[in-house]
């Protein structure tokens, strides 16, 4: 029986890990690892709740450091006015990262046989390619490269030769594919990026939803919603109203900015119906406090995850940014993009693409 672990960082990719697992044979249930790295998110109780389905044979903590919590890399990220100084200094410093993270790192990657990480841009991902550790990469969100290739993004000018020195020689590390014990990058739906990479393939995240059956949704429920009363009260109160309207949050720009986007979001559709919000749960905006006559959704529950609960449906569900196709629960999906954005933000930092 192959052992896999999954480092995740995200509640979707939680639920991703979930999808991924529940499409195996019965028998290799629970005997997977799941790491929950606290370097951008707080799970809160998911640990547990987790257990509680024991669908996996452990779950861990994972106390996973930026580099800015090293005083010590403090000075690595400096510009020295030469591509060949700045590369020294990037040698350094992805060999310093890895080597200051190794004390954090709850288990011994090498007990097992298939390793996926989301999100190997952080420090797990050049820990494992500094100790030569093969492991597979999947997209960060849905069809996230689509409109963000962060590894051409940030390694814009000489890309060719830094995606060499990273999948040839490791002396530095690009993500997303480019490692060199980087086995495969798992996205969604190749058709849809605009960059191509030899080891991108291609997993349905939609294939492996519809292949969940009844049991399987029940425990992704039990696994994601911490209030399953007061979600049932709101489902309730939901349906004594007419057309409504879910409007989904990004973290976008600043809190300020952040709050007038909304604002103008609710003021444009809330002649449609009544007006719901799902905040995002990296989106630190406190929304009950600033929008309290609006119902909300728990945060901490992937938009995914709402497929699967009985009665919900919305006339509409509109996002600025996030990709909202998996959703099955709305007539119509609104996605403002990149051209509503342009009137709150240089379009700069949210057309990355364009730029590469």
């Amino acid at each position: 029986m192959k052992r896999r672990v999954y480092v995740c960082h995200t509640y979707y990719h939680v639920y991703v890990t979930f999808l991924k697992e529940l499409a195996l044979p019965q028998e290799e249930h629970g005997h997977a690892t799941l790491l929950l790295s606290m370097m951008s998110i707080d799970f809160e109780q998911l640990k547990e709740r987790v257990e509680g389905t024991g669908l996996f044979e452990q779950v861990f903590m994972y106390d996973e450091k930026r580099d800015d919590f090293f005083p010590e890399l403090a000075d690595h990220n400096r510009d020295r006015g030469n591509i060949v100084f700045n590369m020294l200094a990037r040698i350094s410093y992805t060999k310093k990262l890895a080597k200051l993270n190794a004390p954090y790192v709850p288990v011994n990657f090498r007990d097992y046989d298939d390793i996926y990480v989301y999100c190997d841009s952080d420090p797990v991902g050049y820990y494992l390619n500094q100790n030569k550790i093969y492991y597979h990469a999947l997209e960060d969100g849905l069809n996230c490269l689509k409109n963000y290739d962060a590894a051409r993004y940030d390694n814009r000018g000489h890309f060719k030769l830094k995606a060499f020195l990273s999948m040839r020689l490791n002396l530095i590390f690009v993500q997303n594919g480019y490692g060199k014990y980087c086995i495969d990058m798992e996205v969604n739906d190749m058709s849809l990026l605009p960059y191509p990479c030899p080891r991108y393939i291609q997993q349905s995240r939609q294939e492996l939803a519809q292949r969940l059956g009844p049991k399987d949704k029940d425990l992704l429920l039990r696994a994601f919603i911490r209030d399953k009363e007061g979600l049932e009260r709101q489902i309730r109160e939901s349906g004594e109203v007419g057309d409504k309207i879910l409007i989904l949050t990004d973290p976008l720009c600043t809190l300020e900015v952040r709050e007038r986007i909304f604002r103008d979001i609710i003021k444009r559709f809330e002649p449609e119906g009544t007006i719901f919000l799902k905040p995002h749960p990296r989106d630190a905006l406190d929304y009950r406090r600033l929008f309290p006559e609006y119902p909300q959704f728990d945060a901490t529950v992937p938009m995914e995850v709402l497929n699967f609960i009985p009665g919900l449906r919305f006339k509409k569900v509109v996002s600025v940014l996030t990709e909202i196709k998996a959703i099955q629960y709305a007539d119509e999906m609104v996605r403002l993009g990149e051209d509503f954005m342009d009137d709150y933000e240089d379009p700069l930092i949210h057309r990355q693409n364009e730029q590469i």
